[in-house]
């Protein structure tokens, strides 16, 4: 099989780091194009190598891997392989792909692989939205016609997507947020955090909070949403 898959690992441990090599090293599919032991390593990484997924460890001496995806806009698919199970809510909120405990089992590695192949070959298959399309969404058992220009924002919800429209509908996806980026038109849409997408048409408002960090207020939408501070920039000349 040819190898397509582009991978970049990244954990301060030299060891789990050689060990990890190994592993992906026998699944013909996977391309190893790097290392990087630390968060700012792993930024510079990202940006040269352009991986298709990163192998990321969370607990760092001085930074986590969440932090390093506050950082860096990162396109890539993460998995996160680390040796505590604590951080699984989170890595999912942040639409992680999958969650490694350390060590890393070999069968389970294989279905995480396959996972991250189908998800892939499903990202290519499909066609973009257009702003006034009506798209098909099934939620628990049922069938929803929905207008995309109805679609006020979208989150990661652990292994779907949560979706937010006009009239009050809360759905669940089986769609990532990687493919929501890519299909929506991006004229209308824009990502304000790893793990939220937002149709500028329902800004009402943008202010200042902490630590140089914003905040975004959608219609028919109660709560303030904050925005990741990598995410800033590109909302702020959208908006202008």
């Amino acid at each position: 099989m040819k190898k397509n898959i582009k991978a970049l690992i990244v954990d301060d441990e030299e060891l789990a780091r050689s060990d990890l090599h190994a592993l992906l090293s026998k699944i013909p599919s996977i391309e190893i194009v790097g290392e990087a032991s630390d968060v700012k390593t792993a930024i510079e990484a990202i940006e040269m190598l352009n991986p298709d997924v990163v192998f990321l460890d969370i607990q760092f001496p001085r930074e986590t891997g969440f932090d390093l995806l506050e950082k860096a806009d990162i396109k890539a698919k993460i998995i996160f392989v680390t040796a505590f199970d604590k951080y699984a809510i989170r890595a999912f909120e942040v639409n992680a792909l999958d969650y490694l405990i350390k060590p890393v089992d070999p069968e389970r590695l294989a279905l995480t692989i396959e996972r991250l192949e189908n998800s892939d070959l499903q990202e290519k298959k499909q066609t973009d939205f257009n702003y006034n399309d009506t798209i098909f969404i099934e939620h628990c058992n049922k069938f929803y016609f929905v207008k995309v220009n109805s679609i006020i924002m979208i989150s990661a919800a652990t292994a779907y997507t949560e979706i937010i429209t006009s009239n009050g509908l809360k759905l669940l996806a089986h769609k990532s947020m990687k493919e929501w980026e890519t299909r929506l038109p991006q004229n209308s849409f824009i990502r304000i955090h790893r793990s939220t997408i937002i149709n500028i048409d329902f800004i009402e408002k943008m202010d200042k909070w902490f630590n140089y960090s914003y905040r975004v207020y959608l219609k028919n939408i109660g709560n303030p949403i904050s925005i990741s501070r990598r995410y800033i920039a590109a909302i702020r000349e959208r908006m202008t």
